[in-house]
């Protein structure tokens, strides 16, 4: 049987304590939160000047067309524009320029997570994501902003901030449910569960596929801080696990960084040139 969510199944990607969000990471790393009210970016009309140009949070997703490998023959979606297209996405807000053309990958029904993580340490900065099924290039202009801008553990992201951006973007696939609380693998699945409350009302939260093992958690430990981070307050026995109702996912992850979005500009922008030379002779 599969459990089915109510809300639009915005989550946010990182840790949290359940005040209206689904989590898996936070501010160290590990967890986030879901929200039902709808963000959406805007700009001010004004022009572009940048160089170089659902379904339920308990159901498994229909089944994923495989995509052309471009550069890891184990991933099927998702591809290194993804990010770059994600900091076009933050830059023009930052800059309130008109948002960025749609890109050329695939535009295809996904859940998605969008996070932000600045500095040496990479520290997270934002965090959101949905377990519903949308386009990714209108799912990943809403994400790219919403976490930037509405995950309600940070402050806004400033323009002063941008240089110092790493952008992660995370495909979900292979949503299934699972026989109890510990039918799934650390390292392999990411973890959504739905449980009571001491209190009786009924919570979510998540995990993405590498929150356990970047903190070195086992199992239990892992379900026992979800249920925290989900906002159970009482005493967790084994009664409480065995209660819990979990879905596993796995997902396909790809990280860049500002450096990597500063090449990949310029590599566009000569491309661009090199076709307008060739335009004219």
């Amino acid at each position: 049987m599969s459990f089915r969510p109510r809300g639009d199944g915005r989550m946010n990607g990182s840790g949290g304590s359940g005040h209206g969000r689904d989590s898996s990471e936070d501010r160290n790393g590990v967890g986030g939160s879901s929200s039902s009210n709808n963000h959406h970016s805007s700009t001010n009309g004004k022009a572009d000047k940048r160089s170089g140009g659902g379904s339920g949070w308990f159901s498994s997703p229909r089944k994923q067309p495989a995509q052309m490998q471009h550069f890891n023959p184990s991933y099927k979606i998702i591809r290194p524009e993804m990010c770059f297209f994600c900091f076009d996405v933050l830059y023009c807000h930052l800059h309130e320029l008109n948002p960025p053309d749609n890109p050329s990958f695939t535009n295809d029904h996904f859940p998605l997570f969008v996070t932000w993580k600045i500095g040496k340490e990479d520290r997270l900065r934002g965090c959101i994501g949905t377990f519903s099924e949308m386009q990714l290039h209108s799912g990943l202009r809403e994400y790219s902003i919403t976490s930037a801008m509405k995950d309600t553990r940070f402050s806004p992201m400033t323009r002063e901030e941008f240089p110092h951006l790493k952008v992660a973007v995370s495909i979900l696939c292979e949503f299934e449910d699972g026989e109890d609380y510990l039918d799934w693998e650390v390292g392999t699945h990411g973890i959504r569960i739905e449980f009571n409350t001491e209190r009786g009302s009924k919570k979510t939260a998540t995990y993405l596929p590498e929150v356990p093992t970047q903190q070195g958690w086992d199992k239990v430990q892992t379900i026992d801080s979800l249920l925290r981070k989900g906002g159970y307050k009482g005493h967790v026995t084994p009664d409480v696990r065995k209660n819990v109702r979990l879905v596993r996912y796995q997902s396909e992850k790809i990280t860049a960084s500002y450096q990597d979005y500063v090449h990949h500009c310029r590599a566009r922008s000569a491309a661009t040139n090199g076709q307008m030379s060739n335009g004219h002779h």
